[in-house]
């Protein structure tokens, strides 16, 4: 197999190993997230901080689970820009993650209650795409559980095998 890495590019065999998960690359990027993990496991703004340095790569690797994680839990302990900003990720989607607009409603009316006026104007929105999204989901569940009459009913073959060969009707 061709690998191409920072070495360049030879064959392989396809049992090698590329990636080496105990290789440090950046002991001090590594040291600095241990200090802030260490903060933020009990300080609401230092886990508000260490959520928006994960999402945006910044002084360390980019990590969008890991930075929904510490969002969370900055929000859950009452951090308001934490959950202003879970309110829009919900709503939004981030990366790989799809628009939860339930949840989106749920974080921008706690942030609203408590005067984000950024909120306060993305909450309508969120509560639209909520009974969107739940209209949307009503109407797929009715044709999924109604829809094998239509693919027996609606939809006859073409063609017919009689005998020994195939006709067109």
């Amino acid at each position: 197999m061709r690998i191409c890495d920072d070495k360049g590019c030879s064959d392989r065999p396809r049992d090698s190993a590329t990636f080496d998960a105990t290789k440090d690359d950046n002991p001090q990027e590594t040291r600095r997230l241990a200090a802030l993990t260490e903060i933020a496991s009990k300080d609401a703004r230092a886990a508000f901080d260490l959520g928006m340095r994960l999402l945006r790569g910044d002084g360390v690797r980019m990590d969008s689970y890991k930075a929904l994680k510490w969002l969370r839990e900055a929000g859950e302990r009452g951090d308001l820009r934490a959950q202003a900003a879970l309110g829009r990720i919900y709503l939004t989607g981030l990366q790989e993650m799809g628009s939860d607009p339930a949840e989106a409603e749920r974080w921008l009316s706690i942030a609203a209650e408590r005067g984000d006026k950024e909120s306060e104007k993305l909450l309508p929105e969120a509560r639209q795409a909520k009974k969107d999204e739940q209209a949307r989901y009503r109407w797929r569940e009715f044709h999924r559980k109604n829809g094998y009459g239509w693919w027996y009913g609606t939809y006859p073959y073409y063609w017919a095998w009689h005998t020994d060969h195939w006709y067109l009707y």
